[in-house]
């Protein structure tokens, strides 16, 4: 297991896993604890903490990172350079590699592929208009989101373009051989074009699912990079567009003269082709920059052929030796200028002895940089001045790049301090909102660290770094720490839910917390105890903080209600049962009841608030029921409210009787008269 999974770094980021592996680095998905983000760290492996080639191109990247601003450019939160780790914090991206999914895809739709290129192309403008050089740019330097939006990343080996970008010793042909412009391969100078080149090859195997020069060694792709001619891609593809294929050739162009000069010149033809994809460019690649001088014509230089005289015949001699020579000093030839070519590729001829050196460029550098890699030079500092370049960098150098000197030349460098910005404003005091009100209006960007402190009000601001009066640019990030007030005890809440007023009082005191102003709300608890409080039982608070308590009011005051049921026209006996909220009252269930003599059924409610009580009727107790008269009761009010009234049934009539009233009746109900039968049956039931 990972020695860095589970642990912190800096107190802050908590490592979860391993997300990926470089050559000088590992990427590990982490948490930032004090932003609570997910983010991406690049850890610089441990073997290479004590290389200072490693060490610089790792802060290279830095560097380079820290001044764009780009949404197709992953982001960098923050930087760790220690003596035991060196790490930068990122944008944690999630998605895949372009190289995977070309890879997934074989071949990429063409609109797909342009769709891509663009946006790699505009993160390129950006970084070529901070003066930064990508310089290995490749399908698995980008990252694909689900959205199909892309990420620039690794700009590990990026320089600035104000230097001069030639490569040296270790760093010759620096980059990923299968994507590196033919300048990168022969050590040349680099800029702007360099990174086009790259995006052309990638362009290339979009569109074509295969790379322009394929070999079995580096170096072979190397020289093909140099002097080879990739297969057209509409040869390999016909679906691709002839004026997509134009602009993937330019873009390629082996002269850098030939290609697109900038980001945006590239960006401008796909814009053209997007709008009318049957376009065909006219492109001109022949320019001839040898000064102007006068030749003979053609004519005159064949006539002058055609005069010479005709050489003596001579005696017809065997073709075989001659030929069989001309073949051995051709393979000879060869050999020896691949071997010249694999020395100066590995460096093996840059080890001897010589009493000059072609002075190199130091600009961009730091001393502590220049003088590790350029030992046979004394390097010393001339002055400071401010500039563009960040802080530190060696801004100019005497003898300039490209002089021949002897070694151990003395160089003098001047040293950049960084740009002239502003000063940076007194904020000690001022409260955080007012302290980041200022900055903001100054365009600088900042940091908030939280610490308690005595003497400064919570919430206000107690420092700054850099100090106030120090100059700062929009550049600069300005860590801000704020005040959490003084360092307090802090307790625990204890429950009081269920006491007294009184007690409770009593056991907050105890443990030095203050009382408020008491709420009393209503509830089915007794008058006088404690519901809840405020800040509740159990959370933590500062020593004597206010706690407020909620007392119980007692149950509120029932008011009653009267109802009389009116009973239906019927002889027939009947039984009732009453639902108070759906909940059947045993004790208001009626026995036999005769709606002729009767007439109605009087029943009180006791209650508060609102209710629905249902009747419901049968003409046998221990028969079905059925909902007879529905009423809506406001015991606050005091008022009844027939809702639903539903007929009766009666069994013995086979016919409905009329519906039942929610107020007695106060008339006495029209029946036919008894027969003698029926009325001497009702006596014997009355009495």
């Amino acid at each position: 297991m990972d020695k860095y999974i589970g642990k912190r770094l800096d107190g802050r980021y908590e490592i979860l896993e391993t997300v990926g592996v470089g050559g000088m680095a590992v990427v590990y998905k982490a948490h930032d604890l004090m932003d609570d983000r997910i983010v991406a760290i690049k850890v610089l492996k441990s073997e290479y903490v004590g290389n200072e080639e490693f060490r610089r191109r790792f802060k290279n990247e830095c560097k380079a990172i820290a001044v764009l601003d780009h949404p197709n450019i992953i982001k960098v939160y923050d930087v760790s350079f220690g003596d035991r780790i060196e790490y930068i914090v990122m944008e944690y991206i999630d998605g895949i590699t372009l190289k995977e999914y070309i890879e997934q895809q074989k071949v990429i739709q063409w609109k797909d592929a342009v769709h891509f290129t663009v946006q790699i192309l505009r993160a390129l403008q950006h970084a070529h208009d901070k003066g930064i050089i990508h310089r290995d740019i490749k399908p698995q330097n980008i990252m694909l989101l689900a959205d199909g939006t892309i990420k620039v990343t690794d700009f590990g080996i990026a320089r600035f373009s104000r230097n001069t970008s030639h490569t040296f010793n270790s760093e010759q042909a620096i980059g990923s051989v299968h994507y590196i412009s033919p300048e990168q391969a022969s050590g040349e100078i680099t800029d702007e074009k360099t990174d086009l080149y790259s995006v052309g090859v990638m362009l290339y195997e979009m569109l074509t699912g295969r790379l322009p020069f394929e070999a079995d060694s580096a170096v072979s792709v190397a020289i093909m990079q140099m002097q080879s001619t990739p297969k057209m891609p509409r040869e390999i593809n016909p679906d691709i567009p002839e004026g997509l294929e134009q602009i993937t050739m330019r873009a390629m162009q082996k002269n850098p003269a030939q290609r697109y000069q900038s980001a945006a010149e590239m960006l401008k033809d796909i814009d053209e082709f997007k709008r009318d994809p049957s376009i065909h460019f006219a492109y001109k690649y022949f320019v001839d920059e040898t000064p102007t001088r006068v030749v003979d014509s053609m004519n005159k230089i064949k006539a002058a052929e055609t005069s010479k005289p005709e050489p003596e015949p001579k005696k017809k001699k065997s073709n075989a030796i001659p030929m069989l020579a001309g073949i051995a000093f051709g393979v000879v030839l060869f050999i020896v200028a691949f071997i010249l070519l694999v020395g100066w590729w590995t460096g093996w001829f840059n080890s001897s002895e010589k009493s000059t050196l072609d002075m190199p460029s130091l600009i961009g550098m730091t001393m502590e940089e220049a003088k590790s890699q350029y030992p046979d030079f004394e390097i010393v500092q001339e002055t400071t001045r401010y500039d563009d370049a960040p802080k530190d960098e060696i801004v100019e150098q005497t003898p300039s790049e490209g002089t021949n000197v002897p070694k151990h030349q003395q160089v003098k460098v001047i040293i950049s301090l960084g740009p002239k910005g502003d000063e940076m404003p007194d904020l000690a005091g001022k409260e955080l909102a007012e302290a980041k009100s200022i900055l903001n209006k100054m365009n600088v960007q900042y940091d908030i660290q939280e610490r308690k402190d005595d003497e400064t009000a919570k919430g206000s601001i107690i420092s700054t770094q850099p100090t106030a009066g120090s100059s700062i640019t929009k550049d600069t990030l300005v860590t801000l720490y704020v005040s959490l007030g003084p360092d307090t005890t802090t307790v625990t809440v204890p429950p009081v839910k269920g006491l007294s007023e009184e007690d409770a009082k009593r056991v907050l005191e105890k443990k030095g917390l203050k009382i408020s102003q008491s709420e009393t709300q209503s509830s089915d608890r007794p008058k006088g105890e404690v519901l809840d409080s405020s800040p509740k039982e159990g959370e933590e608070v500062a020593e004597g903080s206010t706690v407020k308590l909620y007392i119980s009011s007692g149950k509120k005051a029932e008011n009653k209600v009267d109802i009389s049921v009116g009973l239906p026209n019927t002889s027939t006996p009947v039984y009732l049962k009453v639902y108070v909220g759906g909940i059947e009252q045993a004790d208001l269930r009626s026995s036999e009841l005769i709606p002729n003599v009767a007439r109605e059924y009087n029943f009180t409610l006791s209650g508060t608030g609102t209710t629905t009580v249902t009747v419901r009727i049968n003409t046998s107790s221990g028969g079905g029921f059925d909902d007879y008269v529905v009423y809506k009761v406001d015991f606050d009010q005091g008022k009844v409210t027939v809702v639903n009234q539903y007929p009766f049934d009666d069994p013995n009539k086979g016919e409905s009787s009329k519906e039942p009233s929610s107020e007695p009746s106060s008339e006495p109900p029209e029946t036919p008269d008894p027969t003698e039968d029926e009325e001497e049956n009702l006596m014997d039931r009355i009495w």
